[in-house]
């Protein structure tokens, strides 16, 4: 994408230049070559790289060994999706400053690699900071 997309993109969602120097993040390429994750705990089906798919098939089994059910929150993001999901967050009244402290700016998420994964396990919500404990 170039730089007149991204920042169309982000001037749209009312992202401004300071919030993009704030960024600590790498500007992340959409991945292209995804397969299936199975379904995530909100039963929709997730899309990561095949080394990511290997890795997380790994990581499950050594937690059920050591008795830890991980769970499947989200996968892969589409820019697009992640758009749509801060444009939620911006009709719910939120100003883009409190989104971007918890959502990636769009360009930036990790997830639009096809290698990064949010997990849960049994008793902690989903995308809260008890799972950390």
């Amino acid at each position: 994408m170039s730089t007149r997309q991204w920042m169309r993109i982000w001037t749209d969602l009312g992202i401004d230049e300071s919030l993009l120097h704030s960024c600590k993040l790498d500007l992340q390429t959409e991945a292209k070559d995804l397969v299936s994750a199975g379904l995530d705990v909100f039963n929709r089906e997730q899309f990561v790289t095949h080394h990511t798919l290997v890795s997380w098939q790994n990581m499950k089994a050594a937690a059920e060994q050591d008795g830890i059910d991980l769970l499947l929150v989200s996968a892969f993001r589409s820019v697009e999706y992640q758009c749509q999901l801060i444009r939620k967050k911006l009709e719910n009244g939120q100003s883009i400053e409190e989104i971007v402290k918890v959502s990636a700016i769009p360009g930036y998420s990790e997830h639009h690699t096809g290698r990064a994964l949010d997990l849960t396990t049994i008793g902690a919500e989903p995308l809260e900071e008890g799972f950390e404990l």
